[in-house]
């Protein structure tokens, strides 16, 4: 079914492109593009990757072929495929053509898709000289991701430091109870990582202070307390955070996994681990 699939959307490319090179090219450059987004537009609501939105989607690039929108568009369906070869020459030419838009996303890209942390670090840091502004790819600041892309390399100090930088930029702007959640949590990992027990404890009780249910930061609270000696404390703990867990209050991404993502095995180990 995949080779099927793959055949569909090479196929619909190329005849798309057969089909339409005579017809534009007597419009000029505005007009390519005006009728690129009319064409790009127009299949909007058409299911992502289906073989009438990629068709969509050649023909205006076809129209226009620098069109940032539509290549990185077009990129996306071999992205959630699992088809680099496919997807990064595409997603490559959308950052040539838009790079303030695209090269912060291509950062977040590599950093959960590939789990290339040094490349996704090297994009966010350009978006720096960019823009004038902090980059918000996929809802998040370019700081928090940082933090993130350096957590997966172990390079807690600067993980803390992004976040840092990120939960202060958020708090002045809008309060700390609109801060990601994920920033305090992951920072306590990191914190935790580096042997600062302390520091990790107000990270986590953070999390839970703001987010009642969290099976991730009552885990790693229970691992931090087990350390301490406190194996009541540690029990319940995990406890509460299995439950969390089974109720769906866990950290958690659409596609692929998340850094320091929780299993069941991780809490029936860590309670074993406490009791021995």
């Amino acid at each position: 079914m995949e080779r099927f699939v793959r055949y569909c959307l090479s196929a619909l490319v190329v005849a798309t492109m057969f089909a339409c090179g005579e017809e534009y090219s007597n419009l000029n450059s505005e007009e390519r593009r005006r009728l690129s987004e009319q064409v790009f537009s127009a299949g909007a609501h058409l299911p992502q990757g289906s073989p009438k939105s990629m068709t969509r989607i050649a023909e205006a690039i076809e129209i226009d072929s620098t069109y940032a929108e539509a290549l990185r568009e077009h990129s996306v369906a071999y992205l959630k495929r699992g088809m680099p070869h496919k997807w990064k020459p595409w997603f490559d030419k959308a950052v040539y053509h838009d790079p303030q838009t695209w090269q912060p996303w291509r950062g977040y890209l590599y950093l959960w898709f590939y789990r290339d942390y040094e490349k996704a670090i090297a994009d966010f840091n350009a978006s720096d000289t960019l823009t004038p502004y902090m980059d918000y790819p996929q809802g998040h600041s370019v700081d928090y991701w940082r933090g993130i892309a350096y957590l997966g390399l172990k390079d807690y100090n600067n993980s803390i430091a992004y976040f840092d930088k990120h939960i202060l930029r958020e708090t002045e702007d809008t309060g700390e109870d609109w801060v990601e959640i994920n920033a305090f949590l992951y920072r306590g990992i990191a914190y935790m990582n580096t042997g600062k027990d302390d520091k990790a404890l107000e990270n986590f009780d953070k999390v839970i202070h703001y987010f009642k249910k969290s099976a991730d930061a009552k885990y790693w609270k229970a691992k931090i307390m087990k350390r301490m000696g406190e194996k009541e404390k540690a029990l319940a703990l995990v406890h509460q955070a299995e439950q969390d867990f089974k109720e769906g209050y866990f950290n958690n991404r659409p596609y692929v996994e998340t850094l320091y993502q929780l299993y069941p095995e991780n809490f029936v180990g860590l309670k074993q681990a406490i009791k021995d």
